[in-house]
């Protein structure tokens, strides 16, 4: 850092009642300096405060804090992608990107080829009974997300995110996954995961408008397997388990308070122990695969942080599928760290809606 002579102009200063220039001493060329009382920063919408700003000095109880120019302007601004996960598909779905773009159609038939079989048949003409097809739905809405995201010319994330399956259209997406591999992933899972509902009765179910700690307190009461698996949004939780322990579960809700607890039209207890099978001959085959250091951080379901170290991307991976989605979490992180756009990449627009519901000042876009 190079210190400018007391008294020159060294940047903005925000305070509550007046945004300006300030010369002040003992602060760099390319610092953002925040003018405030009682050491509490003011954040101003569309703009990100840095979290450990390095106190600089202070007059008269005003505090002067001092944070490298270039890293706050990377924090203002941020664009999130995001990409969903399973249920999202539709008939029709990729036909338009095949129909319009050279690179997509190659990699649409690159996935054909992969996959044993042609899925694109299924995604444009195809019946929403055939969509829903374990081999065919979650390569489906990876292959929709994945191939929109590398058309897209203004495809530029700060922080990527995914929900559920949609964590591995993120990886891919930023550079931590190649296309084949991911690809590959995904089918080896919608294999797993069925092999895995298979074995015990199991299911899901979406209760509103009750507290999570409630929610969390009375699967732990409940006997048998029951447990909280994603956290939407505020007042939207999902609860994962056996089939028996769901329904109890759900009774349990409806008298302390929930609006609804409603069992899902769905084949099994995913993000829950339930998939401990799945999870370990899925595991195998992401160890085998290679990782690369991502070019932004993804947020991952099980930390709901920031990663970009590839191996402990792998390693939570690895866990998610026995493991709830944290949605909600991911989302209030990715807004602390300077995302104000959220952008989601694939079919339809829940996501958008989730992150609405959970902040309503951000921006959200459908690519």
């Amino acid at each position: 850092m190079i210190d400018f002579e007391p008294g020159k102009f060294v940047g903005f200063f925000v305070s509550k009642k007046a945004n300006g220039l300030l010369s002040a001493p003992g602060v760099s060329e390319n610092s953002f300096v925040f003018f405030l009382k009682n050491k509490r920063l003011k954040r101003t919408k569309g703009t990100a405060i840095p979290k450990k700003p390095e106190l600089r000095g202070s007059k008269k109880n005003k505090y002067y804090f001092c944070y490298n120019f270039d890293e706050l302007n990377y924090k203002i601004n941020m664009k999130a992608y995001l990409f969903p996960g399973q249920g999202a598909q539709f008939t029709g779905m990729g036909k338009d990107l095949y129909e319009n773009s050279s690179l997509a159609k190659e990699l649409f038939e690159k996935a054909n080829e992969i996959l044993g079989f042609r899925i694109t048949d299924i995604m444009f003409e195809g019946t929403a009974e055939e969509l829903k097809e374990t081999k065919v739905t979650q390569p489906a809405v990876f292959l929709h997300s994945v191939i929109l995201a590398k058309t897209l010319t203004d495809f530029k994330p700060d922080m990527v995110a995914g929900h559920s399956l949609g964590e591995f259209s993120a990886l891919v997406a930023n550079g931590a996954l190649s296309f084949e591999d991911g690809l590959k992933l995904v089918s080896k899972r919608a294999l797993a995961m069925q092999k895995a509902c298979e074995i015990t009765p199991s299911t899901m179910a979406a209760v509103l408008n009750l507290d999570d700690a409630i929610v969390e307190d009375i699967c732990a009461s409940v006997a048998g397997v029951v447990v909280a698996a994603n956290y939407n949004c505020p007042g939207q939780l999902v609860i994962s388990g056996e089939y028996k322990a769901v329904e109890l579960a759900c009774e349990k809700m409806k008298e302390a308070g929930a609006k609804r607890a409603l069992i899902l039209p769905v084949g099994g207890a995913f993000h829950s122990p339930m998939m401990e099978p799945a999870r370990e001959e899925l595991a195998a085959a992401i160890e085998a695969t290679i990782f690369s250091n991502p070019i932004c951080p993804v947020y991952q379901n099980v930390t709901a942080n920031a990663v970009s170290d590839a191996e402990e991307i792998k390693k939570n991976l690895i866990i998610q599928l026995t493991a709830p989605v944290r949605w909600t979490q991911s989302v209030n992180q990715m807004i602390a760290d300077g995302a104000t756009s959220f952008t989601e990449v694939g079919p339809g627009k829940v996501l958008v809606g989730l992150v609405n519901k959970i902040n309503k000042e951000v921006e959200t876009i459908s690519a």
